[in-house]
């Protein structure tokens, strides 16, 4: 009976830390990355484009683009885009300027 009891206590843990994280675990971890991220920019207003990347843990990283408007008056206001990595384990932002992304303007 107490192999019985003992091979069920493992196949529960097993079971139990097989399962993925819950929608609200990631709801969660979403918003600490946008938040860090936001904090991080250089940009006024900057605001998510599109949905974070999500690496493999071994490489330890979320990818986001952000856009927003340059805050230097020199910059009249122009349009902005800074590519976010945020490390999972010290939960840090790096930004750095990747207006290069975007598309050029057509000729006329």
């Amino acid at each position: 009976m107490k192999a019985a009891t003992l091979t069920f206590l493992c196949l529960t843990t097993l079971t139990l830390q097989a399962h993925a994280s819950s929608p609200d675990a990631w709801a969660t971890y979403d918003k600490a990355v946008l938040a860090s991220c936001t904090k991080a920019s250089g940009l006024k207003d900057s605001k998510p484009v599109g949905n974070a990347a999500q690496f493999d843990d071994r490489v330890g990283y979320t990818a986001l683009l952000l856009q927003g408007q340059y805050p230097q008056k020199h910059m009249k206001g122009a349009q902005g885009t800074e590519l976010c990595l945020y490390n999972k384990k010290s939960k840090t932002a790096y930004v750095t300027e990747w207006d290069s992304i975007r598309p050029a303007g057509k000729a006329n």
